[in-house]
């Protein structure tokens, strides 16, 4: 049964953003095996410019479906010791703590195309990255006086990855990411662009309004930061990897990352230049497949950098995340968790990889190196 679509109440805020030149660096360094900044959240999704305003939310109404246990996989119930236990964390993943979760289904890969197009198809639901800013409703979230942006800017789009031709400084994201009109998760370079013959390969582009409408659509949910780290470590304790702790570039290949120097030069060591086909590497020990790499992936929680410390006093058990949202790098946007890293992460600017590596991003970003799995 069709959806009732209804405009968004939240509007599209990039075009003034890059207008105003709110576009700027991502303050993503490299982490040293030995010495870490711990008074500084490294982070390689902050400065991206929100592309909504997420105060009000996106108002697309989607039935609840029937859950089916197909494509997952139960995790039995258990504690863990939540957070980095080297010295190659960023801030954010300490101290680390013990947590308790209750046993849970989990998708046993990130969602497809081929799924988010069922999805799609019987609902009418329209994505983020598809809706074009609607300047009447921009303006009165802007500062009154600002100049009304050109047409032009004024489209659908979302973020690609663009990568340049020569080295880069690591400090501006706008060497390699470009807002592409008409990029969204049917086109994921923009016009002309394709995903035939990438039905199973990871849908991106989507916001976390766009995996949580398609979650409960599926009769399921988006995995808490707990559960999504519990599941990672496949019950293993302390490991910097869902492998163990040789290297990502070790042996042979373990994950869709970057091999190379980033963001210009990717060997393809791992035989995939950008996102690659769900299952393309082994599985954890608990049967999930590209839990390190590959794309990055929605979690249900709000992002806030001293959570942790928060929660280290006692046992947490099933934690749902902070009440509300903060990082000191960004304090006026809210942020959602993502996990996992993608095949943009290098060892020389992000190893999302990691099993403790948290990152955080707006909930209406999307990004072609963003997805999601579902829990129940």
């Amino acid at each position: 049964m069709k959806s009732k679509r209804t405009k968004y109440k939240s509007v599209h805020i990039l075009s003034g953003l890059m207008v105003l030149g709110v576009l700027s660096a991502c303050n993503s360094a490299p982490v040293q095996e030995a010495a870490i900044e711990k008074d500084s959240l490294l982070s390689c999704e902050s400065h991206v410019p929100s592309r909504f305003g997420v105060t009000a939310g996106v108002d697309q109404e989607v039935a609840a479906g029937e859950f089916s246990k197909e494509g997952m996989v139960y995790i039995k119930g258990g504690d863990f010791l939540m957070g980095a236990a080297d010295n190659e964390g960023r801030p954010d993943e300490y101290p680390q703590h013990k947590v308790k979760v209750d046993g849970f289904w989990m998708d046993e890969t990130e969602v497809t195309n081929a799924q988010f197009e069922a999805f799609v198809k019987a609902t009418g639901y329209v994505t983020t990255a598809e809706q074009a800013p609607d300047w009447e409703e921009l303006k009165k979230q802007l500062p009154s006086g600002t100049p009304k942006p050109a047409d032009s800017l004024l489209v659908a789009a979302s973020l690609v990855f663009t990568p340049p031709a020569h080295a880069v400084p690591l400090t501006d994201i706008t060497q390699w990411w470009s807002w592409v009109k008409d990029a969204d998760w049917r086109h994921p370079q923009g016009r002309g662009s394709s995903i035939k013959g990438k039905e199973n390969y990871p849908v991106v582009h989507v916001s976390w309004f766009d995996a949580t409408a398609y979650a409960k659509w599926a009769g399921k949910r988006l995995p808490t930061e707990a559960e999504w780290e519990y599941a990672v470590r496949g019950g293993a304790q302390n490991q910097k990897y869902f492998w163990g702790n040789e290297d990502v570039e070790a042996g042979s290949p373990k994950a869709n990352t970057w091999q190379g120097q980033f963001p210009n030069l990717n060997t393809q060591w791992d035989h995939f230049e950008r996102a690659a086909p769900v299952k393309s590497f082994a599985p954890n020990a608990y049967g999930l497949y590209d839990m390190a790499g590959n794309v990055w992936e929605w979690c249900n929680d709000w992002y806030n950098e001293g959570y942790y410390q928060q929660s280290a006093a006692e046992i947490a058990n099933n934690p749902k995340g902070p009440n509300q949202s903060f990082d000191s790098m960004e304090p006026t946007v809210p942020k959602k968790a993502i996990r996992g890293g993608s095949f943009l992460c290098n060892a020389s600017y992000c190893k999302g990889y990691r099993a403790s590596s948290r990152m955080k991003t707006s909930p209406d970003t999307g990004m072609e190196h963003t997805g999601f799995r579902c829990v129940k």
